[in-house]
């Protein structure tokens, strides 16, 4: 049987480039059939890392079979994950996310959560010499899952290994990173073609604090303004999101990639006076509120939200 390997659902650059690299690595080196597959359409910047370094786009699916081996990549949350994942067979995990719980399995597996700011370094880390042994479109997609979720080295989620990783990676395929980050970011700035839901829902995961559920969405963005000039539509999105998806609250961060700040949207009284618990700023009666600074779901807006 054929592991698929996966990660989150709204797939970002590592959750698509992480599943192509690691089912390179059981295929190649560890001698297992293995496929890579994704839960949605990858983002603008996922779709322009696949047509840089011409892979092939992984399957999508939307659920999965009992007993169908998987690896998971990128998350552990349940939540993230297709319905019906504890009756897959579980093969392993790799993540760089906090560990959430409530994922069970039918025997041990193998499990690796490591406080680095991708998974792709984590993977590189596990391939150990039989790194050397990828292909340059591999190694691409490598080097563009840790330029993105470090953005170029911006995020407070960097480590020096993933830099030196990253550096290691542009190195051999003959890279300047400012000018490949430049183009990876213009790519993902480009959300013309997009819906406002699809806006929303494109980056976003599920949170819940002290019984106060969130779907906690995050533009990253070189254009910052391109975004902002939809905010209306933006508005009217996350009260569908929010009826949709059954939360209490739909939190919209566009991320600055360059001033390294991020605008929050406040649709309402409710996201303004968590906006003011969690980030100790007073929002007024604005529409949004800029916090310097801010540029991690992961690190710096995940743990600071409070009710």
């Amino acid at each position: 049987m054929s592991t698929l390997v996966f990660g989150h659902l709204s797939p970002d650059t590592d959750s698509t480039g992480s599943p192509i690299i690691w089912a390179w690595y059981l295929n190649e080196v560890k001698g297992r059939t293995a496929e890579p597959a994704l839960l949605g359409e990858p983002n603008t910047e996922a779709a322009w890392m696949l047509e840089r370094w011409e892979l092939d786009k992984p399957q999508i699916i939307d659920g999965v079979e009992a007993g169908q081996d998987v690896v998971i990549v990128d998350t552990n949350n349940p939540g993230e994950l297709p319905e019906g994942i504890n009756d897959a067979n579980i093969r392993a995990i790799i993540d760089h996310h906090r560990l959430v719980g409530g994922l069970e399995t039918k025997g041990p597996i193998e499990i690796t959560i490591q406080p680095l700011a991708c998974t792709a370094t984590i993977m590189h880390d596990l391939m150990g010499d039989d790194a050397d042994r990828m292909p340059d479109a591999i190694k691409g997609a490598m080097l563009s899952c840790i330029l993105s979720d470090t953005l170029e080295f911006r995020s407070p989620t960097t480590t020096d290994h993933d830099k030196a990783v990253a550096q290691r990676l542009a190195e051999d395929l003959g890279i300047q990173i400012p000018s490949y980050a430049t183009e990876m970011f213009a790519a993902k700035s480009d959300v013309s073609a997009f819906s406002d839901v699809e806006l929303v829902r494109m980056d976003s995961k599920k949170h819940e604090v002290d019984g106060t559920s969130f779907r906690v969405s995050v533009l990253e963005t070189t254009s910052p303004d391109t975004v902002l000039k939809r905010k209306e539509g933006l508005f009217e999105a996350m009260e569908t999101v929010k009826a949709e998806d059954g939360v209490d609250h739909v939190m919209l961060f566009v991320v600055d990639i360059l001033e390294q700040q991020a605008t929050l949207l406040l649709p309402n009284d409710q996201v303004r006076d968590v906006a003011n618990k969690s980030f100790s700023t007073v929002c007024g009666d604005s529409d949004q509120v800029v916090l310097p600074g801010i540029v991690s779901r992961k690190k710096q807006i995940i743990p600071n939200i409070a009710v």
